[in-house]
């Protein structure tokens, strides 16, 4: 097969260190909002500072640092994460060599009103500047107030095999590729990622190969627009006796699933106007790539479509769904949709609501518009619809998905699906849960059931988010 080809050509990350002549037996406490990237880029950051020394701990008042990786992509987010590092301070009262830092998306952004202005935290490093975060930590004990958030066209951290923080055993994340190009105009991602740099693929196999032999069941290949991955091998890379010199994602799919039939895999995120056909015949070729696809629509409207820059229309997008549709039936669809963008109008917002009536998505994510200070959007276009439309607005797409959502699980009914156990239901400890390959939650009775097995589940009832089942059979994979 072609990814044993890669697999045997590719060697294997170097062993992690975990001594250190500088930074000695220290406790890291790492918290993350937004993004699965957001999750994914902690555990790069945990990987480094365990080289020098550092063990991560879930006991936020028994560390010497802490580290919040954070999100910008809404100011809810931002406010949210402020709200915490107030909170936070407050232990320094009684541990002042405790160190407070911010990475991610919001450290860029907001670095002088984070260290300066608000004073809130010690260390500030953006997506780009994680390998830096040692030195940065000596400077801080030094008395000096520390920043990176320089931007970087190669960053891609792929010789690092990251540590799984608070990772359950059975899934993980890969990332296969850094930043984004679309500058959609509503988005600050751009300009806290920087540009879009993919991640060599023999190193994503070799990451993908070494979950899989440490017990792990399922991957997901992260990137903010993964349609769009593509990496030239070198002549001595090459595959033996195979044409392939350009891989392109659909090509990256299909090395990551021949790792193992016995291994699942996911991926986010999707972008319209770069998903090819390739792609999904890619996924209906392979079991164990899971039949699932998030594609963000964010309006119906096409007039909104072109403010927002997403570089499709709705008939585009509709084209999408149909090939989705034709080449894998049995593939649940999920989307993204912001109501109140600039100049929006009652057309447009029914627009949005006429898409969806067509598609009937499994899920969503939505939310109303939250300007982002410097986007194209901020710059350019008026922020004009009242909060109190936005929310309408938003309401009405809630009411509508949530009877699609339960429309499409209530056809479940009776169906027997291939689940893997994840964890422990939030509500029951008697109860067990985990997803199917269409990506729904499936709950049912633990039994003699444990994390990281395969059980056939019939499902026998649901709500608009969850499915309710009977373990009918033990898998052996």
């Amino acid at each position: 097969m072609i990814a044993e080809k890669l697999i045997n050509e590719t060697k294997q990350s170097e062993v992690i260190n975990i001594t250190s002549n500088n930074i000695l037996l220290k406790k890291v406490y790492l918290e993350s909002y937004g993004c699965a990237m957001n999750f994914s880029d902690s555990e790069i950051v945990a990987s480094i500072l365990k080289k020098e020394g550092f063990s991560t701990t879930n006991n936020i008042k028994d560390t010497d640092l802490i580290l919040i990786n954070t999100c910008s992509i809404r100011d809810k987010a931002e406010q949210t994460v402020k709200t915490r590092l107030r909170d936070l301070r407050k232990l320094k009262k009684n541990k002042p060599k405790l160190i407070i830092g911010v990475l991610g998306c919001m450290a860029e952004r907001l670095k002088s009103s984070l260290l300066e202005e608000e004073k809130l935290v010690d260390l500030v490093v953006g997506p780009d500047a994680y390998r830096d975060i040692p030195k940065l930590i000596q400077d801080v004990e030094g008395g000096q107030k520390s920043v990176n958030v320089l931007l970087s066209r190669e960053e891609t951290y792929a010789d690092i095999m990251p540590v799984r923080i608070a990772s359950n055993g059975v899934s993980a994340f890969i990332s296969i590729m850094r930043g984004c190009d679309n500058m959609c105009s509503f988005c600050v991602v751009p300009f806290t990622r920087g540009r879009e740099r993919s991640r060599n693929p023999l190193t994503i196999i070799a990451e993908t190969k070494d979950l899989f032999n440490k017990g792990y069941k399922e991957v997901t290949l992260l990137g903010q627009n993964v349609d769009s991955y593509k990496w030239k091998l070198s002549e001595e890379n090459r595959i033996k006796n195979e044409k392939i010199n350009n891989i392109n994602f659909a090509q990256l799919l299909a090395l990551v699933a021949e790792v193992s039939p016995e291994l699942r895999v996911r991926f986010s995120t999707s972008h319209p106007k770069d998903m090819t056909d390739e792609v999904f015949h890619t996924m209906a070729k392979y079991d164990n790539i899971c039949k699932y696809i998030h594609l963000p629509i964010q309006s119906g409207s096409d007039k909104m479509l072109k403010d927002m820059n997403r570089g499709y229309t709705n008939k585009w997008y509709l084209n999408r769904i149909d090939a989705i549709n034709k080449i894998l039936p049995n593939c649940s669809i999920s989307t993204d949709i912001i109501t109140g963008f600039c100049n929006e109008t009652d057309e447009d917002h029914k627009a949005t609501l006429d898409l969806m009536s067509k598609v009937k998505f499994d899920f969503a994510y939505m939310f109303y518009y939250s300007e982002r200070p410097g986007t194209y959007a901020e710059r350019k276009l008026s922020d004009n619809v009242v909060l109190e439309i936005k929310k309408k607005r938003l309401s009405e797409v809630i009411v509508l998905q949530h009877s699609h959502s339960l429309e499409k699980n209530k056809k479940t009914l009776g169906k027997t699906y291939k689940v893997l156990i994840e964890k422990q239901s939030k509500k029951s400890d008697k109860k067990l849960c985990g997803r199917n390959s269409q990506n729904a939650m499936i709950v049912f009775d633990k039994g003699k059931n444990k994390i990281g097995d395969y059980v056939d589940v019939i499902i026998e009832d649901c709500t608009t988010a969850t499915l309710i089942g009977r373990v009918i059979k033990v898998s052996k994979n």
